[in-house]
């Protein structure tokens, strides 16, 4: 929403004091704040200021007496919702529910992408399509700060539902962020971010634990939950260490549930359940060549990861270190099977003072009724998925932390000052082609420069300043010209320069067009091919540190000479035909793959 800069903004304003009262009671009502709360947020001094969004959608920012956005709304009038500006959220991290993301999409959200659901790491309870959410970086134990505003996309039921379906889409519709140009617009903006804050605990006192071990969290003495329960996260995705495990159940608004404690029958009908559940998924599609299958086997490819993480209808996770065959009433895996082979569920054959499966039947009846239970292979894999996730955004930040961004741009210039100054754009500023199009598209609209006849055809004769601008010397002046070549012809009298910026690093702004980095095969020394590089200084590369590390790479010598006539510039040049060993490396170090022009020209050298 703020990621370009606005379109329009009007003068600051002071608020009136019967105004400012108004939107403290309404900033009060609307997030359920306390009186002192709610003098934080809407201070004394309070200031307005209308403006339009670089999408020319309307809207009304309040400011803090120092200048930093604390509230913005959209649309006409002050009647659109009230939304809290990340100032207003540092102020107050919990005035909305949030959801955490790693650090690698923190950068994407602040360039203007949406969040995803396969970037959510963990979420308030519960969350509704359209609520108003904060987004934080994700920390183990603890919550970061507000970095972005928006609403959601989807349910709190179907993040949690995500990594089982694979759930793909938007979780949050961002609509403002950290270090965006509504941030930029307060004077506090080089402020360093809050450090992450603990989880609150409950203020209600604690209740004693049941025999079962679980405890009560208290309220607020109206049936509320205190904002210790309040905070609970689904957090399946990547448990802190010391967490609960991963599969269990959300914690809910009044209660903090521990893991079941079973007895040896539950342990018991625990493993008979995940048999059921082996025969009905993975042991159905086996072949008859896949048996016989040795015991051992069998418990630990099909019985184990089968196990429930959850009891049915208990409500609270299974502690899985005593879901095993020794805590059963069965205490071996052989009487195990025994009493499964008994029931009908499989059949055995005795075998060296051991038994062996040699068939299961998946049409039983009990296989038949048995309603299916998340597994701990199903947490097991949604574990890895969220690791892998991960590690590929993690290597993603690293390759674009490194990658080299390389834009052209054009500077007013000659003809085409005037036409810019009848624009009212800043003569002395660098634009990029899609800033030019937008400039002229809002330009030839503005004055009605459109041909009647033919849409694709701009009357350029019919305003000075664009025919200034499109003027070729020696040439007729045109009366009207195709869109595409105004475009192309007001870029030709444009100053050409360009920009290399490294990720997180400094950018530089040179004069003149970019040049890619030239690698060419020659035929040197007789009929000894060789393979040369120009043009690399531009990208902030090194002659001799690039000489070095072909030497190694391509197991051949190089040397580093001045190109002729030159005084700066050098040229690498390594033995042998090498091009994509040349290419793979300066990709490597950042050179994107278009800035690159490679070309043989051994064969014309040989004939």
């Amino acid at each position: 929403m703020f990621k370009k800069p606005l379109a329009d903004a009007k003068t600051v304003a002071p608020l009136r004091s019967s105004d400012r009262r108004k939107l403290k009671q309404r900033v009060i009502a609307d997030f359920g704040l306390q009186p002192e709360e709610g003098e934080l947020l809407v201070p004394e001094g309070l200031q307005s200021q209308k403006i339009s969004t670089h999408l020319n959608e309307p809207g009304v920012v309040y400011l803090s007496p120092e200048g930093d956005p604390l509230w913005f709304t959209l649309g006409k009038g002050s009647d659109g919702a009230l939304i809290p500006t990340v100032y207003a959220l540092w102020k107050k991290p919990d005035l909305l529910p949030f959801l955490s993301t790693p650090a690698p999409v923190v950068p994407k959200l602040i360039g203007g992408a949406d969040l995803m659901i396969p970037g959510v790491v963990q979420h308030s309870l519960p969350l509704a399509i359209d609520q108003l959410v904060s987004v934080t970086q994700y920390h183990r134990e603890r919550l970061g700060p507000p970095l972005a505003v928006g609403r959601m996309a989807v349910t709190s039921d179907t993040l949690r539902q995500a990594d089982e379906q694979d759930t793909k889409g938007k979780a949050v519709y961002v609509l403002h962020t950290w270090k965006d140009c509504l941030w930029d617009m307060g004077v506090s903006s080089k402020m360093d971010v809050p450090e992450p804050r603990e989880i609150p605990k409950p203020e209600a006192e604690v209740q004693p634990a049941d025999e079962d071990g679980a405890r009560d969290i208290g309220t607020n003495g109206d049936g509320l939950a205190t904002e210790a329960s309040r905070l609970h996260l689904d957090d399946t995705r990547q448990p802190a260490d010391g967490q609960q495990d991963p599969a269990a159940e959300p914690l809910s608004d009044s209660t903090a549930p521990s893991a079941a404690v079973l007895s040896s029958e539950d342990v018991s009908s625990c493993l008979r359940s995940a048999l059921l559940q082996a025969l009905q998924t993975a042991l159905s599609s086996l072949p008859p060549s896949a048996f016989p299958i040795t015991a051992s086997t069998f418990w630990s490819s099909y019985v184990l990861p089968a196990r429930p993480v959850q009891p049915m209808g208990a409500g609270v996770p299974i502690d899985l270190t005593r879901m095993d065959v020794k805590h059963s009433t069965h205490k071996t895996v052989k009487v195990f099977l025994k009493a499964c082979a008994k029931e009908g569920l499989i059949k055995l054959k005795e075998m060296k003072g051991d038994v062996v499966v040699t068939a299961v039947y998946p049409a039983h009846p009990s296989v038949a009724g048995h309603r299916q239970h998340k597994t701990v292979q199903s947490v097991e894999d949604k574990k890895g998925k969220a690791e892998a996730r991960e590690r590929q955004a993690q290597e993603a930040e690293e390759k674009r932390r490194g990658e080299l961004h390389v834009a052209e741009l054009w500077k007013p210039h000659g003809p085409t000052v005037g036409w810019f100054v009848a624009a009212e754009k800043d003569t002395s500023n660098l634009y990029s082609i899609t800033d030019i199009k937008e400039i002229f598209n809002a330009y030839v609209a503005a004055k009605g420069l459109v041909n009647a006849q033919v849409q694709q055809y701009i009357n350029v004769g019919q305003d000075e300043m664009l025919a200034q601008a499109v003027y070729v010397k020696d040439a007729e002046p045109a009366e009207f010209m195709k869109r595409e070549d105004t475009l192309r012809r007001i870029r030709e009298n444009m100053q050409v320069w360009h920009e290399i910026r490294t990720e997180g690093g400094e950018t530089v702004r040179k004069k003149g067009a970019v040049k890619p980095v030239h690698v060419a095969v020659k035929i040197r020394q007789g009929r000894k091919a060789c393979t040369l590089i120009t043009g690399f200084e531009t990208y902030g590369l090194n002659a001799d540190e690039l000489a070095q590390e072909l030497r190694k790479l391509c197991a051949s010598s190089t040397a580093v000479e001045p190109l002729p006539g030159k005084t700066a510039d050098m040229e690498v040049m390594v033995q042998g035909k090498q091009i994509k060993a040349v290419t793979d490396l300066l990709v490597a170090k950042g050179v994107p793959a278009r800035w690159i022009k490679a070309e043989d020209l051994s064969g014309s050298k040989k004939k």
